[in-house]
């Protein structure tokens, strides 16, 4: 019988009698079904668990089963290509133990205990190791090594080191003795608290892309690898679908999508779309260096809780490793929900509509954990946060939101507005901003070119001139503007249609690469340029208009394929033709 006993349950929230040897953050078995839970708080004999499965026929008097240790993953070569559940249990696991139904109290590992791995080992007896040293590895999949690191806090002597061969995630292949005499096993596989980042050598400052082939993203608002972005928006505007593009396109080495709370419909398409996709790079199925976790709406809402710091948790082990990882989280919102119910079951003080008054620390802990760092081992990794948020009716002045913007430097906007004109992506550039671009702006110059972010400056102008010609057309009409105007709003449609607007159904445009984007505003700005001489002349912008040149470079981002882009010759002289034909007839 077990000295710790159920007292109360309150939905995911129960209270344990029985002493006082419980720990903060402790890891228990509720019940006699072993329910998963995690220690929130200790008060005298009286203590707090947050059960993350169903509670459902918990009651008092149940035992409670302490595991003398925090909540952990148990991380190792098997993560990539799986689908897990908010606590890292995988879902084709669980499925198989209990039916498409998931059962309660199934504590099964994240990885496949019996597999082998073909295994190489770099460490020797009598070799010094220290945190970060290299000491074996196995092919985890076609495109990724998977690296086996000492971890922190460990160091020593090599006493016994295995022959390269075959083995199981849990056995043995380094011993390493300390200088106080206690031996280290180190295996394939490790345990790692979630809660807690794990230990690096140092940051570094943000000075590379994120290329995502979006152009409205790698161009106007880019994210650095190592940053931190936020993409908010109504229901229906679009943020699952934009973070399905980031996961298929971003030159990320490694991507971990999680789907905390969202509806099992669209963890469903997730699913299948990414295991129908080929990964760009390399011709192999994209799932290969894809981690999928999913906590629906309709899974424990506790769990959801804990489901940013598993992917979190994930994203920064493969980091250590040298690796790019880039997190998608979607969404933030409706995991800060299930901070407000459970806060609420904890009969907390509640703080701005009903959210924790902590909400703000909680989403500065997780989006702090993004970074370019140095690894222990000496390389560099990082890991890139794009969180969706979704306010309730589109209210960016919500709690979630406002909070959110403290803790992150790229906002990408959704607009419901152009979702419902069928504009996508529905990123509004006049709401949105990325404050990594002057950061950015030495690696474009160097690795694309130095017209880029000149470009750039010149693209976001226009539609910021357009925007505020939009307010006096909508008072008294577009007809009494001046010509050059005119032009104004009429180049700007055409960056609107031709270039922010992007199709990611189709096989040419939903994949842009940056030279090319960069040859798209060239095109622009060079129409833009030739017609406002024109116009300064006294020409009518309607002449300009007629020959079609601006229709046809809307249609221009289908007409170029990515790996020709010698088309844009062609669309260079068809302006220069069109504007020497109305200049012409006006001589």
């Amino acid at each position: 019988m077990s000295d710790y006993v159920i007292y109360s349950v309150n939905g995911p929230v129960v209270k344990v009698t029985g002493g006082r040897g419980l720990a903060m953050m402790d890891m228990v078995y509720a019940g006699e079904q072993q329910l998963i839970g995690e220690v929130v708080s200790v008060d005298g004999d009286m203590t707090t668990v947050q059960v993350y499965e169903d509670t459902t026929g918990l009651a008092p008097g149940q035992p409670v089963t302490p595991t003398g240790a925090p909540m952990a993953l148990l991380l190792g070569p098997g993560l990539l290509g799986n689908i897990f559940d908010g606590i890292g249990r995988p879902l084709r696991d669980l499925e198989a133990a209990s039916g498409a139904f998931l059962g309660r109290g199934i504590n099964i590992p994240a990885l496949d205990l019996e597999r082998t791995w073909d295994s190489e080992i770099f460490v020797h007896e009598g070799d010094t190791v220290t945190p970060g040293t290299l000491y074996a590895s196995c092919q985890e999949t076609p495109a990724i090594t998977h690296r086996c690191l000492v971890p922190a806090g460990v160091s020593g002597k090599v006493v016994r080191a295995v022959p390269n061969g075959s083995y199981t995630v849990e056995a043995v292949l380094v011993e390493v003795e300390d200088d106080r005499g206690q031996v280290h096993q180190l295996k394939l596989a490790s345990r790692c608290p979630i809660r807690g980042a794990r230990p690096m050598g140092r940051r570094l400052p943000v000075s590379k892309p994120l290329i995502t082939g979006q152009r409205i993203i790698d161009t106007l608002f880019p994210i650095g690898k190592g940053g931190a972005a936020a993409i908010p928006g109504p229901f229906g505007a679009g943020k699952t679908m934009t973070q399905h593009q980031l996961a298929k396109w971003s030159d990320a080495d490694i991507i971990v999508y999680l789907g905390c709370g969202e509806r099992g419909n669209e963890m469903t398409q997730a699913l299948e779309e990414f295991s129908e996709l080929k990964d760009p790079r390399t011709g192999l199925p994209l799932m290969n260096r894809t981690i999928l976790l999913a906590n629906t709406s309709n899974m424990p809402v506790a769990a959801r809780e804990a489901s940013v710091y598993t992917g979190m948790t994930i994203a920064e082990y493969y980091r250590d490793m040298g690796y790019h990882v880039a997190l998608m989280a979607d969404s933030t919102s409706r995991w800060a929900e299930a901070l407000r119910e459970i806060s609420g079951r904890l009969e907390e003080m509640p703080a701005e509509e009903g959210f924790p008054a902590y909400l703000a620390s909680r989403l500065a802990e997780f989006y702090e954990r993004a970074g370019y760092v140095e690894t222990l081992e000496g390389k560099e990794g990082f890991v890139t946060v794009i969180g969706a948020v979704s306010p309730q009716g589109g209210d960016f002045s919500e709690p979630v939101t406002q909070n959110t913007k403290r803790f992150i430097r790229c906002f990408w906007a959704l607009d419901r507005s152009l979702a419902y004109a069928r504009h996508f992506p529905s990123i509004h550039w006049m709401n949105s901003y990325s404050e990594y671009s002057a950061e950015l702006r030495p690696w474009y110059a160097q690795n694309v070119s130095p017209d880029f972010d000149k470009c750039r400056q010149r693209i976001a102008n226009l539609l910021r001139e357009e925007s505020q010609l939009m307010e006096i057309v909508k008072l008294i009409g577009s007809d009494i503007l001046p010509e050059d105007q005119k032009l104004t709003i009429e180049i700007a449609r055409v960056i609107r249609l031709g270039f922010l607007q992007q199709n990611a159904y189709h096989a040419v445009d939903t994949y842009v690469p940056l030279t090319k984007q960069l040859k798209m505003m060239e095109c622009i700005l060079r129409l833009y340029d030739k017609a406002k001489e024109g116009v300064e002349r006294a020409i009518p912008l309607s002449q300009y208009l007629a020959t079609g040149v601006f229709d046809a470079l809307v249609k221009m981002k289908y007409e170029v394929p990515n790996d020709d882009l010698s088309k844009f010759d062609d669309y260079n002289a068809q302006i220069d033709q069109a504007v020497e034909q109305v200049n012409q007839a006006n001589s």
